[in-house]
């Protein structure tokens, strides 16, 4: 009966092991908002540290690359122009007289066909060098108009899960692995508890065993992940932490994730039209399409002479209001935002590779820093409450022998 119930405690450290640190795991990740009442209560440690870690993210691979304009002239900027030209000149008319009739319907109704279509004719003629100069324009500034900060705050706020989803296909691998490895960690630790136990059969042995066991193998997991920095020997191993070890593959799959869900060309415009800077984009959009009105002598003497001065001011807001209608159409095109992904992923996965070990762990380990010993204490608790079980479960056993 003593073997079996030695055996038993290696074999209970071992579930004690794996259990602590799948609950470990998955209390890093859910739940995604917080569930509780004051300080009771918890919610996942990655979403509530993805702010956080996303920002450390864009400052250690922008910091590298050089800013945002960089980045941007590897979206090809002739390659943005084609797109916004092809997008809107099929649908040019339409934005024309959609700006007419809600500023001068019975004048855009009663003017001829002809001088209609010369309208259309001379936006069209307009356009692409417009573009041009309007997109080089926001290049330059690019940088000031866009708070990638602001951005990835307000993406993370309304989609908590998104940087679940990025840890987890990013670190596939490496999680199973420390699952696994704590049902390891929790056996051999299981065999030195017995041969104390066979030695000093105290009640209190197993449940304080138990505690320690569940403590260890997280704190052993969470140190895994990230320890040591630089590849070591160990008797016939190299050992190095498991998110370094694969730093190449997730700094791909990272990369590609955030390019897809956050920094996306459709998200960047729309921080560039509405976040802090939204006044000076919509600026710079008026001085580059005014001259669409303004250069053209006769389309400017005719709109003053039929609505007035102050009529012809409306008819240049109504235009710029139409163009960032415009502006949304082309960029929440779902096509040209798949092809530009690769683009983007591309600079933040080659300035995550060029990280040193360092920086390339403090991306990661804010997520879990500042939880490890809450995480660490909840696995001794299971431990405990494990040892406890066992203890009884012994206990009774032997009294029916």
């Amino acid at each position: 009966m003593l073997d079996a119930a030695l055996l038993s405690v290696p074999v209970m450290a071992a579930l004690v092991g794996w259990f602590t640190n799948w609950l470990a795991i998955k209390m890093s990740f859910y739940p995604i908002r917080f569930i509780g009442v004051g300080v009771l209560g918890w919610q996942g440690v990655i979403p509530r540290k993805a702010e956080k870690m996303a920002h450390i993210c864009i400052d250690r691979t922008l910091r590298q690359f050089g800013d945002l304009n960089a980045v941007y002239q590897k979206l090809e900027p002739q390659h943005i122009i084609e797109q916004v030209v092809s997008q809107v000149t099929p649908r040019l008319d339409e934005y024309i007289d959609e700006m007419m009739y809600e500023t001068q319907p019975v004048l855009w109704d009663n003017l001829p066909l002809f001088l209609r279509r010369r309208i259309y004719q001379w936006a069209r003629e307009q356009l692409p060098a417009r573009i041009e100069n309007l997109v080089e324009d926001f290049g330059d500034d690019l940088d000031e108009l866009v708070d990638l900060k602001a951005l990835l705050s307000r993406e993370l706020q309304q989609h908590p899960d998104l940087m679940n989803r990025i840890f987890q296909q990013a670190g596939s691998v490496e999680l199973r692995s420390v699952i696994n490895r704590g049902a390891i960690i929790g056996g051999i630790l299981g065999c030195f508890l017995a041969a104390v136990w066979s030695i000093y059969p105290e009640p209190w042995l197993l449940p304080i065993g138990g505690f320690l066991i569940g403590f260890i193998t997280n704190w052993l997991a969470i140190t895994l992940l990230f320890a040591p920095l630089a590849p070591r020997r160990f008797l016939f191993w190299k050992i190095q932490g498991l998110f370094l070890r694969r730093q190449p593959e997730i700094s791909d799959i990272w990369a590609k994730l955030v390019a897809e869900e956050l920094i996306t060309v459709e998200k960047v415009a729309d921080a560039m039209i509405n976040g802090n800077q939204g006044d000076r984009t919509r600026a710079i959009m008026q001085k580059h399409l005014r001259p669409l009105l303004d250069n053209s002598l006769l389309m400017k003497l005719g709109a003053q002479v039929t609505v007035g001065m102050s009529g012809y001011t409306e008819l240049k807001k109504a235009m710029n209001q139409q163009a960032l209608l415009a502006t949304h159409d082309v960029f929440s095109n779902p096509g040209f935002n798949k092809e530009r992904a690769p683009v983007v992923a591309s600079v933040l996965a080659g300035q995550m590779k060029a990280l040193r070990p360092a920086e390339f762990q403090d991306i990661l380990r804010p997520a879990f820093r500042e939880e490890e010993v809450q995480l660490m204490f909840i696995g001794g608790v299971f431990g405990a409450l494990a040892g406890a079980f066992q203890l009884i479960v012994l206990a009774y056993s032997a009294w029916w022998a």
